[in-house]
């Protein structure tokens, strides 16, 4: 105890210049002494002073002869601090950005009377409250339920077996682990009993014969059982409460989490009403079996019409948006015509059969005789004929040898017309397989089919699927009634109830941009298209060195470069005569992609004196040509040559017309401007440095896990222009949809992310100046993901600025674009589409969130589709006047077309790169994109292949055009 003076006296007089030390330092001392009061003096004083004598190899042995002195005498003229005299710092904490508030509504342009598929919904019960509960299914001994499927056939046996312990109430299931009610259940933890009957299982014996049947004593026991009857145990446990206030809070613009969660209850009642009609259901999208709802695509493919319908909060209120949709799905019927058919063969001794593997597995077929379904699970390794499997001796445990093909044709007595030589199809395990013949098996209908179309079978699906707008809007009005909504009970007890009329919206037409072309001439778009008909190019370029590389047999080379070099002149583009047509060469013709670009380069090269300003390459088909990749790869990443691929089929000068726009745009010129631009007088964009950026992701077709996404990012130049851009494009993790290589410090001086290399090209292609602003527009992400592009994407980019000038400030504006979504607008009593042009931010939009949409092309076939554009973020203080009109003025500068386009041109550069590029990756070989060649992405470990650099003298250009 004589020591706690000069301990007290120490602490107080020697601590930091912090009151957060003091107070640490009180409340110490104050345990400290407590402790000391019911300990020996020396022990305590020991761990305090000196805990290095407890270390692992320290000379302490906690006596009293290891203690140090006490304290030096404090110097009198020393003055203890006091804490409250001193000011805390503050704490530096990063404030998490949201999506801005609507700053007002727009005004400019013709009103225009619209009505849209949104379809008002009314709440009369706001003071209740859906109840969430967990669902866990087990087996009869305790194991979990791990297939999907059961879920909604157990909880109608729950909810028709146990009505009264469940006090009579209604449930929404989402078919997998939530559960929600209105008013909660008798009890937080519910635990229940089902039996179901006829349930399908992968479970076999291994030794019984295929589908059960048979002369042996096991066989017959199951035949004399009509269903295969399964125990299950259901555990049902309270989660959370939301309450149904949340949702009038959301329209009044008051957001919660609840808010979100409340939709999504909703939604669930429509998922769940719909699988009670027997619908496939994807996501908020229905699809009945009925034959009327079917097309043929070709390839064992069939289009089936659904419904998409879905809650939205909207500035009128609560709406139920419905619209057309459509699915892919397997041709019902037999294995064999559905296989024949998808791999476009004769007859089934023709299949791909480790193709026909990969097509089949986990698609449901239902076997005759006994019209039971199972799951594929694969194919035998052998013909039916050959394949054998263990069949007990009737009455005995032994077993003996016998092939599928004599089983079914001896014991069972069908008679099998073509199986014999083909594989059997496979239900069991891989260690327990059960086989049944291959003509035996039929596909069952509503099976989605979720491999990349061809390019015939997407246009084939176009074709079939599109429907002028007063055919939707019957066909809507159609749906909502055969839905028949009202007599959902879990809606009633909502007290919700739909109106069938098309909501009715104030839309304006904003006036088409004047354009210029060339020689000082002005246009006025009409119906947002025009055409360079005796009109030449505003900024043509001269074509030099150039050369041609024909790749199709079917076609006069010279003729073709003939008649470009004619109309090249009366577009202004001053075209020198190739130096030559170099014919590919008749004995490569069936040679690999790359071996065909190779020996076309070393004939180039061979003739050529120098390195080509331009080649024109000539190619056998218009879509997927194996030619394209390699050619493109080859150009733009070794020789840094602009190229023009064109498939010679139709030639005419409009064909040709379009080919120059694409050859001018590549080779730096462009093909009109517009007229704010020429002046320059757009509002905001022309007073400042305004640096413009496109940004999207690509990802591999459905199923391809393996195959990296390619993040594109393209920015304008030359301020004050908003018609040229470059494009940066990286490849990330397979299926990361955040861009993760905008920023990307590898050391104190160096930044080799996407933003850094965009800047500097803005800088030295605008005078030397930097953005004082810079306006991100970001496709391809849902209203979940805004907050990451805001706090992470958004972060990298104002690091990458910072990276360059720490004092450089600029002002940022993000601005989403969707296309993906289901609101259609339909003129008032007119069968045409909504003009160019036409814009809406009023009723259907958020209540509180700056969203509007725009249709800004003219939709010539079917329904047109509005982008609907989110404006997360804006620093600069845009009007909603000039924002609309910059986000209208974008749609027009698109150079590889004569009409405004449905999304502002630089997402589409985007797109267009990031395709591009992602060419480059399907035509290299495996070795080149080994792990020792990749990079590991933030996302994960996977290694992801590094995309060749592209020269520098095309990287700047819009190669992608």
């Amino acid at each position: 105890q004589h020591y706690s003076p000069y301990i007290c006296k120490h602490l107080i007089l020697r601590s930091p210049r912090s009151p957060v030390f003091h107070f640490a330092s009180s409340q110490l001392l104050l345990g400290f002494f407590c402790f000391l009061s019911l300990n020996h003096s020396h022990c305590l004083y020991s761990h305090f002073w000196d805990m290095d004598s407890f270390e692992p190899g320290g000379n302490g042995n906690g006596n009293e002869s290891a203690l140090p002195p006490p304290p030096p005498v404090v110097p009198p003229d020393v003055v203890p601090v006091k804490a409250e005299d001193v000011l805390p710092e503050p704490v530096k904490t990063k404030v998490s950005r949201v999506p801005i508030a609507r700053r007002g509504l727009g005004s400019k342009g013709m009103k225009i009377p619209l009505q849209t598929n949104h379809f008002k919904v009314n709440i009369t019960n706001n003071d209740g409250s859906f109840f969430h509960y967990s669902v866990a299914f087990a087996y009869e001994d305790g194991r979990p339920v791990e297939g999907k499927g059961f879920g909604r056939r157990i909880m109608d046996k729950v909810h028709e077996t146990y009505a009264s312990e469940l006090n009579g109430k209604d449930f929404a299931y989402d078919g997998e682990k939530s559960l929600f009610t209105i008013g909660s259940l008798p009890r937080n933890k519910l635990e229940f009993e089902v039996v179901l009957e006829d349930v399908v299982s992968n479970r076999n014996n291994g030794n019984c014969s295929p589908d059960g049947h048979g002369d042996n004593e096991s066989d017959k026991k199951r035949m004399r059982r009509p269903y295969r009857a399964k125990k299950f145990k259901v555990e049902i446990s309270y989660a959370a409460k939301i309450p149904m206030q949340a949702i009038g809070n959301a329209l009044r613009g008051q957001e919660s989490e609840n808010f979100q969660e409340a939709i999504r209850v909703l939604d669930i009642i429509l998922r769940q009403h719909a699988a009670k009609q027997g619908c496939l259901l994807v996501r908020q999208s229905f699809f009945h079996n009925d034959p009327k709802n079917f097309a043929e695509v070709g390839g064992g493919v069939l289009g089936c019409r659904g419904f998409h319908s879905s809650f939205r909060t909207t500035q009128s209120g609560l709406s139920l948006n419905i619209d057309v949709t459509t699915t892919m799905t397997i041709q019902p019927g037999p294995v064999v015509d559905f296989l024949i058919a998808n791999q476009n063969v004769r007859d089934p001794f023709q299949l791909d059969w480790a193709k026909a593997k990969r097509t089949l597995k986990n698609l449901r077929i239902k076997v005759s005789p006994s019209n039971q379904e199972y799951k594929i699970t694969g194919l035998s390794e052998l013909p039916c004929r050959d394949q054998t499997f263990s069949l007990k001796k009737g009455g005995t445990d032994d077993t003996e040898e016998v092939t599928v093909y004599d089983y079914f044709v001896n014991a069972r007595k069908i008679d099998l017309r073509y199986s014999a030589e083909l594989p059997c199809i496979n239900v069991g395990k891989p260690k327990r397989p059960t086989y049944f013949p291959i003509e035996l098996c039929e596909l069952v209908s509503l099976q989605r089919y979720t491999k990349a179309l061809s390019t015939l079978q997407r246009a084939s699906l176009v074709e079939k699927s599109r429907q002028k707008p007063p055919e939707r809007m019957r066909v809507l009005t159609d749906a909502l009634k055969t839905s028949n909504y009202g007599s959902e009970p879990m809606l009633q007890s909502c007290g919700i109830s739909i109106s069938t009329g098309f909501t009715q919206v104030d839309g304006r037409v904003l006036p088409s941009p004047r354009l210029k072309l060339g020689k000082g001439e002005d246009l006025n778009p009409r119906n947002g298209r025009w055409n360079f008909s005796n009109k030449s190019f505003v900024q043509p370029t001269k074509i030099e060195r150039w050369a041609v590389a024909n790749f199709s047999a079917r076609c006069d080379a010279r003729a073709v470069v003939r008649d470009m070099i004619r109309v090249a002149a009366t577009k202004g583009i001053m075209m020198d005569d190739p130096y030559d047509v170099f014919e590919e060469n008749h004995q490569f013709r069936r040679s690999p992609p790359m071996v065909r670009v190779e020996k076309m380069f070393e004939t180039i090269q061979s003739k050529l004196p120098g390195v080509p300003q331009f080649l024109l390459c000539l190619i056998p088909e218009r879509k997927n040509c194996e030619i394209y990749g390699p050619w493109k790869k080859k150009n733009l990443t070794e020789y840094g040559i602009a190229s023009q691929c064109m498939c010679p089929i139709k030639v005419n000068d409009q064909f040709l017309t379009n080919v120059l726009m694409k050859i001018n745009a590549k080779l730096g010129g462009l093909n009109t401007l517009l007229g704010v631009e020429h002046s320059p007088s757009l509002p905001v964009v022309s007073k400042a440095p305004t640096l413009i950026l496109g940004m999207d992701v690509s990802h591999g077709s459905p199923g391809q896990s393996d195959i990296p996404s390619i993040a594109a990012v393209v920015s304008s130049r030359q301020w004050p222009l908003i018609s040229k851009y470059r494009a940066c494009v990286r490849t990330q993790s397979a299926k990361l949809e955040m861009i993760d290589n905008l920023f990307k410090k590898v050391s104190d001086n160096d930044d080799e992310g996407i933003i850094r290399e965009l800047l500097l090209d803005f800088y030295v292609s605008s005078g030397k100046r930097k953005p004082d602003n810079i306006i991100i527009f970001r496709d391809g992400v849902s209203e979940s993901q805004f907050n990451q592009v805001l706090n992470k994407e958004l972060d990298q980019i104002i690091e990458a600025c910072k990276f360059l000038d720490e004092k450089w400030e600029p002002k940022f504006v993000v601005i989403v674009a969707q296309k993906n979504h289901h609101t259609r607008f339909f003129q008032s009593g007119a069968p045409e589409n909504v003009p160019p042009g036409t814009i809406v931010d009023n009723k259907i939009c958020h209540p509180r969130n700056y969203d509007f949409y725009l249709c800004a092309h003219a939709g010539m076939i079917g329904t047109s589709r509005p982008t609907h554009y989110h404006v997360l973020h804006d620093e600069v203080g845009f009007s909603a006047d000039e924002l609309q009109e910059l986000v209208h003025s974008l749609s027009y500068v698109y150079q590889r077309s004569t009409t405004s386009i449905s999304v502002v041109a630089p997402i589409c550069y985007a797109h267009l790169a990031a395709t591009q590029v992602g060419h480059f990756l399907k035509c290299e070989d495996k070795s080149e994109t080994s792990s020792s060649h990749g990079g590991l992405s933030s996302a994960g470990a996977v290694p992801v292949p590094q995309l060749p650099k592209l020269q520098d003298s095309v990287s700047n250009s819009m190669f992608f055009c």
